[in-house]
């Protein structure tokens, strides 16, 4: 519950900020509004516009980190004419009034509440401080005795609990009018997004194709020619039972070998389709055991993840196996950090390290590889790596519950 209630916090904080913004928007388009009353404003229409589209895809992107993805109606060439019977512009303009006044509200009061509440729950400890006219409660009610001091305390833990139990609803009604308006008009043209989806679609069928011929090669390269080479060895074991049964053992004993390594070589080739400790563990113990193996410490914290889809689970695991591994390779970290959680319908994995920084993707990469595991689940992967470090690598897959 406590988590729960510093994430409220956290995204109501984030509503403060955009509504912030929707306010100094809305002031521009009250002045705007004025000038064009005396023919000198019309000029600033159109930055206003791109002012307003700005404020609401930082919205958008607010709730998307939140669990509550929206799209964008707008294609990336924004259009220069039209505006007025663009339904999206004028869904952004009653969003921004909206949010300016009643998100506003919203986040001052979540931010409030527990200020309120950490001022009151202290006061009995400090009230002897405050000059005579401070010495009252967060109300602004007067106390001076030691009855009304613990009773301001005891109104502390009560603002606490308030905080802590309407934080969520609070929020979660502050990005209402974002999630109804800032989302496309059933009208809206959405052949970028379309657009999107086929290319996603294409990087995973390529992906797809090259884990076939990854395959192909370790089984041709690897599990068939020790396969052939067993036949080889129990052929010669073969002739040495006909020549001198002395010479059975040793052949025998290199027969087995070859076997054994064969077979090896067919269980990583599996392991590498898909890990049975999935299927044992899931993906909370499959992750464990990686962390557990990992070569440099691991801290692996993981969330309440529910029922995630199998390739899902696959693409998650296989995201934090290629990161732990590019961390010990490259990066001469002492520590990693590896934090999975899930928000609505969205799984994010966040990997952090402490080493040199200075990671880039390129065609080939263990990096690119994971860009196509997780696009092809039309999801996101971000990455920061700056010389000098941290390399953080946060992944977004959508998931259905």
């Amino acid at each position: 519950m406590t988590r729960d209630a510093f994430e409220a916090l956290d995204r109501l904080a984030g509503g403060l900020g955009t509504a912030l913004l929707a306010l100094v928007t809305v002031v521009g388009w009250v002045l705007v509004g004025t000038a064009c009353l005396i023919g000198i404003g019309l000029p600033m229409v159109r930055p206003m516009l791109s002012v307003t589209r700005a404020v609401a895809e930082r919205e958008r992107a607010r709730l998307g980190r939140w669990g509550d993805q929206v799209v964008s109606p707008y294609p990336a060439t924004r259009p220069a004419k039209g505006w007025h019977t663009d339904p999206a512009t004028w869904r952004d303009l009653i969003w921004l009034a909206i949010h300016s006044t009643l998100g506003l509200l919203l986040g001052l009061l979540g931010i409030i509440l527990p200020i309120m509440g950490l001022r009151d729950a202290s006061f009995p400890l400090s009230w002897h401080l405050l000059p005579d006219g401070e010495v009252g409660s967060s109300l602004g009610i007067a106390v001076h005795t030691w009855p009304g001091v613990v009773a301001v305390g005891l109104s502390g833990f009560i603002w606490l609990a308030a905080s802590m139990l309407c934080g969520g609803p609070i929020a979660r009604l502050q990005s209402l009018p974002g999630r109804r308006l800032l989302s496309p008009h059933p009208s809206v043209d959405l052949s970028e997004r379309v657009a999107r989806l086929t290319a996603t679609r294409a990087g995973a069928l390529t992906a797809h194709a090259a884990e076939l011929r990854r395959i192909e090669r370790a089984l041709h390269d690897g599990a068939q020619n020790r396969l052939l080479a067993v036949v080889v060895m129990a052929t010669a074991a073969k002739r040495a039972l006909e020549r001198d049964v002395a010479d059975v053992g040793p052949a025998l004993d290199r027969v087995q070998a070859a076997a054994e390594q064969a077979v090896a070589e067919l269980r990583g080739v599996v392991r590498s389709i898909l890990p049975p400790i999935l299927e044992n563990k899931g993906l909370a113990g499959a992750l464990s055991a990686l962390a557990a193996g990992c070569p440099i410490p691991c801290d692996l914290k993981e969330g309440e993840l529910g029922h995630l889809p199998l390739s899902v689970e696959a693409t998650a695991y296989f995201t934090v196996a290629e990161a732990l591994t590019n961390a010990a390779k490259h990066s001469g970290a002492t520590r990693v950090r590896v934090e999975t959680t899930r928000h609505g319908r969205i799984l994010r994995i966040e990997v952090e390290d402490d080493g040199a920084g200075g990671a880039h993707e390129r065609d080939g990469s263990g990096l690119a590889g994971i860009r196509r595991r997780v696009e092809a689940h039309d999801g996101s992967l971000t990455l920061t790596s700056p010389h000098g470090g941290p390399t953080r690598m946060k992944v977004e897959l959508p998931c259905e519950s």
